[in-house]
């Protein structure tokens, strides 16, 4: 049987399709290599506080970018010094006196550990920052500013979540 030019030329170029496909490292390479930078460069400006999936921090409209600092998480049912138990809430609640204890005890040996570099540190203070529900009561939450204070913590921060601008303008004025 006798092909014609046509058809030969077809089964030359399928005889040499047949073979395996090869991947293209190099613009693959170059890929990754724009993707690798990208993220060095915008990665830099993104504070992370640990994240508690029980915890619903309120919202603010802050611009100023919070400062590493040492963190005092409140969950439901714990107190919590840079990510290490320190008490119960429900001990906290039933003791009466105006600071708590337990933490106290923590901030004071954390203070240790990291000395004042000069003066003028000792006299603006530690940096610490609470991070709790929006739920949590106000009477807990000053326990908690008053222990630190004593405990030479005076700069306290309140974790809060930001929320753009636009929701602002949305939502309804307070006051009046």
């Amino acid at each position: 049987m006798r092909q014609s030019v046509h058809a030969k030329r077809m089964a030359r170029n399928n005889k040499r399709h047949k073979g395996v496909p090869k991947l293209n490292l190099v613009s693959l390479m170059d890929i990754f290599t724009i993707l690798v930078f990208f993220l060095l460069v915008n990665s830099s400006d993104v504070e992370v506080l640990q994240s508690n999936k029980d915890i619903k921090l309120p919202e603010s409209i802050a611009e100023k970018k919070p400062e590493e600092t040492l963190v005092v998480t409140v969950t439901t049912d714990a107190l919590l010094v840079g990510g290490r138990k320190v008490a119960d809430l429900a001990a906290i609640e039933r003791d009466k006196a105006s600071e708590i204890t337990p933490l106290k005890d923590e901030l004071e040996y954390l203070a240790k550990r990291k000395p004042y570099a000069d003066k003028e540190a000792e006299e603006a203070g530690r940096d610490v920052t609470i991070m709790g529900d929006k739920t949590i009561p106000y009477n807990l939450l000053k326990k908690i500013m008053t222990t630190c204070a004593k405990a030479d913590y005076r700069n306290i921060s309140l974790a809060v979540s930001q929320v753009p601008d636009e929701a602002v303008a949305d939502s309804p004025a307070v006051g009046g």
